[in-house]
């Protein structure tokens, strides 16, 4: 199978279908409404409902089938290079919480697919992060040093099970991956066995943070909560400023079957080559193939030409994995914050119902399920260690990522105003398939031509904060550089932080 001929969509989504859950049309009254059916959300509400709480989500699209429907799956506390540079900016308390909470996430998690007999591919691997570059070596000495005094069974190692060599590896080991889109719908059906309330197809607009708060949705059903927990990804509400500590980034993903002979046997990340990735997954029922899953190729939404990343990840798969038929391709989403820590806990400074979970630099598997526990634990009363670590209104670290706060900033402002001056092609110019934002009656306007001829046009300008989108060729989707929110070709929102849609135009 080509490039060309790769299914546009990701494995997990396409073999786990699930069942659909009603949009919410009637007012609701609850005692926490998590907004967002992602990992987070929907680990935070199966642990409410089990700790008594009466539970409602809340998911503009598919429960699992955003961000969590689209990731590597890879479920593991070594987050390529961060305890170092934890140990340098929170100090070896600061790193210790952070891989226990990770740790104890994922050993939760283990306990619930035993527990109810959940069904998700779930395997034990070691996770490594290695390097080529024979000068990046200290570099990983010193990861392997800080995660083993953090707690981790990690070590400095030269010898993996990748086709080629490295000049070093931090390997960490009794870590995990799964198909997480089985093990979420699973969650899902046991939270509603609990008496939580799933509803998708219901986009929030509004948030009252009144005694009690009251959710609003674009259906015209309100739910009223003692607590909310906006669990979206990007956080859907700018009251708590948090887009100016976070930066959006997405990565691309190929995937594809090879002999289960050439499994490398654990999961593999490493942060040069505009990072690579590699795991394998459970394929068919003899045992004789594996998925082979390859993610790289980060870029900021609406930037960079995706079809060509799609075609150097396709090529660094088949360079280092010949065996390897390439079956699927599609792309996933993060958010980076300008602290390198996950933002969990409360929205900002005033609020006392109302809390966020956001964040997680590409480790949104056990990232999400931290969050959970988090959560639920402040949401009930309870202590919880690292609390401090995720809290969204931390202050002290602020002065330490302010060098990366004004460069997360510029890059905001360089967008707002560049892309504003940039020259736009003639409408004629466009072939089928293709868009492009041009200038009409001196207004912006986003313009696609669909493979029969015909023009779609909406505003350009992003419905969150007004910066300009762009077009993404190979997913044919409109993408905010500024923030990440992503529309497909009608001006529909796909992904936020926008929650409405690009406004229709002429042309």
């Amino acid at each position: 199978m080509t490039d060309n001929q790769q299914v546009s969509g990701s494995y997990w989504i396409q073999t786990a279908p699930g069942d659909r859950y009603p949009a919410l049309t009637d007012d609701l009254d609850v005692d926490v409404a998590v907004i967002g059916g992602g990992i987070a959300g929907l680990c935070t509400a199966r642990e409410l409902a089990r700790a008594g709480r009466s539970v409602a989500v809340l998911e503009a699209g598919r429960i699992a089938a955003g961000v969590t429907g689209h990731t590597t799956a890879k479920i593991t506390a070594l987050h390529t290079l961060v305890y170092d540079k934890l140990r340098r900016t929170r100090g070896a308390e600061g790193a210790r919480l952070y891989a226990r909470s990770q740790a104890e996430a994922i050993e939760h998690t283990a306990d619930l697919v035993s527990e109810l007999g959940i069904d998700c591919d779930w395997e034990r691997r070691s996770a490594y992060t290695f390097v080529r570059d024979a000068g990046r070596v200290e570099e990983l000495r010193a990861e392997a040093r800080a995660a083993r005094e953090a707690g981790l069974p990690a070590s400095f190692v030269t010898d993996t099970g990748l086709p080629f060599p490295v000049a070093g590896a931090v390997e960490v080991t009794g870590q995990a991956q799964f198909h997480p889109r089985a093990y979420l719908l699973a969650l899902a059906r046991d939270l509603a066995a609990h008496g939580g309330h799933i509803h998708e197809d219901t986009t929030v607009l509004g948030l009252d943070e009144g005694e009690p708060c009251r959710v609003s949705t674009a259906n015209g059903a309100t739910v009223t909560a003692r607590d909310v927990v906006v669990a979206t990804h990007y956080p859907v509400f700018d009251r708590a400023l948090l887009f100016a500590r976070l930066s959006p980034r997405r990565e691309l993903v190929v995937a594809g079957t090879l002999p289960a002979g050439r499994d490398p046997g654990g999961m593999y990340i490493t942060p040069d080559e505009n990072t690579r990735s590699v795991r394998t997954a459970p394929y068919g029922e003899d045992g004789t193939r594996r998925l082979l899953v390859v993610t790289g190729e980060h870029f900021t939404p609406g930037t960079g030409d995706t079809r060509a990343g799609f075609e150097r990840l396709a090529a660094w798969a088949r360079e280092h994995f010949p065996d390897v038929e390439l079956t699927h391709r599609w792309a996933t989403q993060d958010t980076t914050p300008t602290d390198t820590v996950p933002l969990v806990g409360p929205l900002h400074h005033g609020a006392r119902h109302a809390y966020v979970a956001t964040g997680f630099n590409g480790w949104g598997m056990s990232g999400g399920m931290m969050a959970g526990l988090l959560l639920t634990a402040q949401i009930t009363g309870e202590e919880c260690a690292w609390s401090g670590l995720y809290d969204p209104r931390r202050l002290k670290p602020a002065v330490r990522e302010a060098p990366s706060f004004l460069r997360t900033q510029a890059e905001v402002a360089r967008h707002f105003v560049g892309d504003r001056l940039r020259p736009s092609p003639p409408v004629e110019s466009l072939p089928p398939g293709e868009g492009a934002v041009v200038r009409a009656d001196g207004h912006r306007l986003a313009v696609y031509r669909d493979e029969d001829g015909s023009l779609h046009a909406v505003s350009a300008r992003c419905t969150h904060l007004g910066c300009l989108v762009d077009f993404n060729a190979a997913e044919r989707a409109w993408e905010c550089p500024c923030h990440g929110s992503r529309f497909d070709t009608d001006g529909k929102v796909i992904q936020g932080p926008a929650t409405k849609p690009l406004e229709q135009r002429e042309i």
